[in-house]
């Protein structure tokens, strides 16, 4: 897609180095165990024993080289049932709940990115960081293992303790949120969506009498506390989509601006192309120059710079 480049491989590659390694072959191998016993850290997420079974499962490394940090990435915990399944991306999304609670009342959807992949890769790099800073004071490593369900089991903490604590099912909202009202996504003119975010009673009467100027909201009893406008967040939205949906967007964004009440467009891929905060940077591929998006940490005073993408092998 970029160039002939796997948009993936130029995403998640830049400023590395490759090398293509057979370790079925001897002279693969010991190149492989040479690189690890001068490494500070081993990430591994091949199938479920298959680093053990080439010899070069955590223990063997961290014998081989002591100040290694190694980290395994896997899709279930290794003392559950679930241990020697293989998971991807969709399959934890599903099993974790996270699909029951994404998509709209007709029915369950997946994250639009590969957001499992992402958050457990978070969840290592956080804890491989813990690691190295503590490996400071102890000149030893540590053997890491992290699972793709245990990192969106603590995603998924906020409904699952509404489930056991108070026997209530996170409901599928669509572009809306389960415990506050008005907060969600409305078509105006011209087939654009602004979704708005009253999350407090005062943003809530800032959107109803200057966005909406419709002060007979502010004096309906079922709109005024937040409990009171989810209970009847049908007719609220009834009630704001009658005046929006003749809106212009740009009408609708001066009067979101001058309430004060957070808002945001509902853009499509097309549209962050071109977005003013979409910043970008240039990295070299081989196949020649791409354009990216900038790392979201950045240090102030230096100049974002990103290392080329490696050519394979």
């Amino acid at each position: 897609m970029v160039h002939g480049e796997i948009a993936f491989f130029v995403w998640l590659n830049r400023g590395k180095e490759s090398i293509v390694l057979d370790y079925g072959r001897e002279e693969d191998a010991a190149v492989l165990r040479n690189m690890i016993s001068r490494a500070d850290v081993l990430i591994q997420n091949l199938g479920p024993g298959a680093a053990e079974r080439a010899g070069f499962g955590w223990r063997d490394m961290r014998a081989l080289n002591p100040r290694l940090i190694t980290c395994d990435i896997a899709g279930f915990s290794e003392d559950g049932p679930y241990a020697e399944r293989r998971a991807y991306d969709l399959m934890i999304q599903a099993e974790s709940g996270m699909c029951s609670i994404t998509g709209t009342h007709h029915a369950p959807g997946r994250i639009g990115v590969s957001a499992v992949d992402v958050g457990t890769g978070m969840y290592a790099h956080a804890a491989i960081l813990e690691a190295l800073y503590a490996r400071r004071d102890t000149w030893e490593g540590c053997a890491i293992h992290v699972s793709m369900f245990g990192a969106m089991m603590d995603w998924m903490s906020v409904p699952l303790l509404h489930h056991d604590y108070a026997g209530k099912d996170w409901p599928r909202t669509g572009l809306g949120h389960p415990l506050i009202a008005p907060y969600g996504a409305y078509a105006v003119a011209g087939g654009r969506e602004i979704l708005v975010g009253a999350m407090n009673n005062g943003q809530w009467q800032s959107f109803a009498s200057v966005v909406l100027q419709a002060p007979a909201l502010l004096e309906d009893p079922c709109f005024k506390e937040i409990m009171d406008r989810v209970k009847h967040r049908e007719a609220l939205d009834a009630a704001i989509n009658a005046i929006l949906e003749s809106m212009p967007f740009d009408e609708a964004e001066r009067r979101m601006i001058e309430s004060g009440v957070p808002y945001a467009a509902v853009n499509t891929v097309a549209e962050i192309s071109t977005h003013p905060h979409t910043e970008r940077t240039t990295v070299e591929t081989p196949s020649g120059p791409a354009n990216v998006t900038v790392p979201p940490a950045q240090v102030r005073g230096e100049t974002v710079a990103l290392g080329p993408v490696p050519a394979l092998d």
